[in-house]
């Protein structure tokens, strides 16, 4: 705390300001009553969007929403360059869980034959790698000795190589030092959660390094995205091999993450989960993901992801509470990200007619959410 300022407090106090860049609940208000895209576009001209909006055509929610990442990715990189370590290392943490998501899309998007241009547009702007490294990964051949050389000669000297030399060799020990043909008996995102779960292990432990309040905040979001990996992980295997008594023990197992409230006593009951019934127990013995699934199953209009949304927003917003740490960066993106899927949602039900829906998202810092009405009670 006595060197935090001297070092970070100018990238710190930047990010603090871009919170007054939010739409309010004012701004909400004005575009859930818009009856056309031209009343949006006209209405986020007068908020922080407006520079991004000004030179679309014809709005409609796709260009919005490349729009808005773009002017994320922006401030992120512009952030990025005024940060030292081991802030700047923290930075480069969060861009790495976006690389991830491109090279998986990049790779199945190779094995059902789509164009590489079409591909590269649908990657995230913040998980991008030199243009020639993002054109290599769709061309490797789609067997076990392409996959080899793909990690060998493109994704090693990526920043995310080792979750794929650690991915890789995980395989090899459960073969018992066979190499198997990864593509075609892994399913593309069996091989994401892995990868995303070394990315949370090896997140937890940088934040722990760092210490003070940033391992305390960042230790809390961490442990929270673990545990919402592996509630998902289980849910989307029901009616899948993963499900299977086998599979459960030995590869749904591995996706677990050994982070989080879950771990291990909570991730080792889900490893004998197999139905939605079963799940529901299990998240019964823990308060923090009991009410979330009785939502879930309670409420046939809100998924498990809405439930999840609104609890994320809360706690992202009160990393902004606290000072001297590194959480807030981490905390911005994703509640940007929020914003920008509640904009998309609103554009959408106007598109398609639905202004019954449009109020269904989440909006941030609000003065009307639940958690703060209550806490003001």
């Amino acid at each position: 705390m006595a060197t935090f300022n001297i070092q970070h407090g100018f990238v710190e106090a930047l990010v603090r300001g871009m919170r007054s860049s939010f739409l309010g609940d004012a701004d909400y208000h004005h575009l859930t009553q818009c009856e056309t895209l031209e009343d949006v576009k006209l209405n986020l001209s007068e908020t922080d969007y407006g520079s991004a909006v000004a030179d679309l055509g014809t709005l409609n929610p796709a260009d919005l929403q490349a729009a808005a990442i773009t002017k994320l990715v922006d401030e992120f990189k512009y952030l990025r360059t005024q940060a030292v370590e081991p802030m700047a290392t923290f930075m480069d943490f969060v861009t790495y869980e976006y690389m991830i998501e491109n090279i998986m899309l990049l790779l199945k998007g190779a094995l059902s034959g789509r164009g590489v241009n079409e591909l590269l547009s649908q990657c995230h702007p913040l998980g991008m790698f030199k243009d020639s490294v993002m054109r290599s990964i769709p061309t490797f051949e789609p067997n076990a000795k392409g996959f080899a050389d793909l990690y060998q000669t493109v994704l090693v000297d990526t920043a995310v190589g080792p979750y794929f030399a650690q991915f890789l060799q995980e395989q090899s020990n459960a073969m018992g030092g066979e190499v198997r043909n990864v593509i075609e008996e892994v399913e593309i995102e069996i091989i994401k959660s892995s990868l995303i779960k070394y990315w949370i292990e090896d997140f937890t432990q940088f934040c722990e390094k760092i210490g003070g309040d940033t391992a305390d905040i960042m230790g809390d979001l961490l442990n929270v995205r673990a545990d919402t990996n592996a509630i998902n992980i289980t849910l989307n295997s029901f009616g899948t091999p993963l499900n299977e008594p086998a599979m459960r023990a030995s590869d749904r197992k591995r996706l677990y993450p050994a982070v989080g409230h879950l771990y291990p006593a909570g991730t080792s009951m889900l490893v004998d989960v197999s139905n939605e019934e079963e799940l529901g127990h299990v998240l019964d013995l823990f308060p923090q993901y009991s009410g979330i699934w009785s939502v879930h199953a309670g409420e046939a209009e809100k998924s498990i992801d809405d439930a999840f949304y609104e609890r994320d927003v809360q706690m992202l917003e009160l990393a902004f509470e606290g000072q001297m740490h590194f959480g807030v960066f981490y905390a911005y993106v994703k509640l940007k990200e929020q914003e920008i899927r509640n904009l998309v949602w609103i554009t959408e039900c106007i598109l398609q007619a639905q202004k019954d829906q449009i109020n269904k998202f989440v909006p941030v810092f609000s003065h009307h959410s639940p958690w703060r009405m209550a806490k003001a009670r």
